[in-house]
């Protein structure tokens, strides 16, 4: 029987009393709470963290016949009732520290019994008492739970100064929880970045942060079999291979999810769509890899530190981290070398693959047309196997890069550079592509497969290397070899640019 889809809500109460599709995470939370007291989880947004905040205040106030049906009814004793804090920033956006405390002050007072009596007080002392007053009230240890603990300084990354005075007016503010440590049952933190512990969470150390820990990767999201039995009467009538290559992939070490939001609207619509990227990735992410020249193709396949991933403050984002805890990146693999831990990380679907591409390119274009154009020029290309208007479209995309960009760049000197536009243009298909393929005689720099067909690229500039010699180099190290198995029709086509002319100059093809 169909129910409800859940698009928006993070209100345990109203999806179980309001017959919503529900997954059942209730069995994550018995788990964290007999194995720990503090801890901190990071998932980007729109991944179901408030949801599970919620679930937890619900628990812990003892509404029982919320869970009715569910993995904690059995488990858990309802005789008992604690008192809960939640403190959440994830409505509008605090431009300031003042904002920041305007916005302490009135959480912290919905919960005071004479909130008139803390007038003049700090926040620090306030939330000092309110833990302690509530636990003598009630007679039980106080639960505190903090929803997107991060997004006031996320929200004023751009300006530095301004985020570095929010992150002191939180870091004071979150330490109480640590100096509390005999009023408090349980605490739980979430956000979507881990800053480091230097910069925030110096007085709150004591956190267990259970990001990658494997038991607890499909604590957000939805994973197959989830997805297989609760929603069940959603998936009529659509492609399952389809939803798991638009949406699932996400993960920390341990099962892969599915992105909520993008199934909830997919059930709705009924349409393969970007949902969750067009929800607002942040222009700062754009700007920030533009900025720094990314390599396009090496988002697909960076290696890290796990110690990278977690190095993240005002000021010194390095562009891994960003893209992972934000979720434009998740991880692949995992290697464990003696004191550390090495991370592989991948786009985690198509979704993510084609929508950033996308962004990238009218970045690089300024003019959001330009990509648009070419990208369904492209479609209509490969769909009629017209391989030589490749040429001509590429060739009109390089000729629209303003030269302002030039000036700015000295990426443009290599062949990476021309390589990465070809890239990110296939990318926001979604197609199917490798970089760097490894063969027995080389590396093919690019090879895509699409429509029954196998298109294998080598780039060079001729400023640095013979012309011609893209296409002998395909043909004389024998790239289509590997491809056969396959059976498909396999196409050669070398690319020629100018730094001069800063555009193609040669284009040649060859049937494999």
């Amino acid at each position: 029987m169909r129910k409800k889809l859940p698009i928006g809500i993070q209100t345990f109460r109203e999806i179980r009393e309001e017959g919503y599709y529900y997954v059942d995470k209730s069995s994550f939370a018995l788990s964290l709470i007999e194995q720990g007291k503090y801890y901190f989880l990071s998932r980007p947004r729109r991944f179901g963290k408030s949801l599970f905040l919620d679930t937890l205040k619900e628990l812990f106030e003892a509404n029982e016949p919320l869970f009715m049906g569910l993995a904690a009814h059995d488990a858990w004793d309802w005789s008992v009732t604690y008192p809960v804090i939640r403190i959440s920033f994830g409505g509008g956006v605090l431009g300031s520290r003042a904002e920041l405390e305007d916005s302490l002050d009135g959480q912290l007072a919905s919960y005071e019994s004479n909130p008139e009596a803390s007038a003049g007080a700090s926040l620090r002392r306030r939330f000092v008492h309110l833990i302690k007053d509530l636990h003598r009230k009630c007679g039980q240890r106080v639960v505190v739970l903090v929803d997107e603990y991060d997004k006031p300084i996320l929200d004023r990354i751009e300006d530095p100064e301004t985020a570095r005075e929010i992150r002191e007016g939180l870091k004071d503010f979150y330490s109480v929880i640590k100096d509390s440590d005999a009023h408090i049952k349980f605490a739980f933190l979430t956000g979507v970045s881990k800053f480091s512990k230097v910069s925030l969470f110096s007085g709150l150390n004591n956190l267990k942060d259970i990001t990658l820990d494997a038991r607890f990767s499909a604590i957000c999201g939805y994973t197959d079999s989830e997805l297989e039995t609760v929603f069940a009467p959603e998936l009529e009538g659509l492609d399952r291979e389809e939803v798991r290559l638009w949406y699932n992939g996400y993960n920390w070490l341990g099962e892969a999810v599915y992105n909520p939001f993008d199934v909830l609207l997919l059930f709705d619509q009924r349409l393969f769509r970007p949902w969750w990227f067009e929800t607002g990735t942040p222009t700062f992410l754009i700007k920030l890899l533009s900025e720094r020249q990314q390599f396009t193709p090496d988002l697909g396949r960076i290696m890290a530190p796990e110690s990278l991933l977690s190095t993240f403050d005002v000021g010194n984002i390095p562009s891994e981290a960003l893209l992972f805890q934000t979720g434009y990146l998740t991880i692949d693999s995992a290697r464990y070398l003696p004191g550390r831990l090495e991370l592989t990380l991948r786009y985690p679907n198509k979704e993510v693959l084609a929508s950033l591409n996308d962004c990238l390119l009218q970045a690089l274009s300024q003019d959001p047309m330009v990509p648009a154009r070419n990208v369904s020029r492209l479609y209509d290309i490969l769909i009629a196997h017209d391989i030589p208007a490749l040429k001509d479209l590429f060739h009109s995309f390089y000729a629209a890069i303003p030269h302002d960009w030039y000036r700015k760049n000295q990426l443009a000197n290599f062949e990476g550079y021309y390589a990465s536009i070809f890239y990110s243009y296939f990318a926001a298909l979604g197609l199917d592509i490798q970089v760097e393929d490894s063969t027995n005689k080389g590396r093919i720099d690019m090879s895509v497969r699409y429509n029954g067909h196998i298109y294998l690229f080598e780039f060079k500039v001729v400023e640095m290397t013979p012309e011609g010699r893209a296409l002998e180099q395909l043909l004389a190290k024998g790239y289509a070899e590997k491809y056969r198995q396959f059976g498909e029709p396999i196409h050669l086509i070398g690319v020629e640019f100018s730094r001069e002319s800063r555009n193609i100059v040669g284009f040649e093809m060859a049937e494999g």
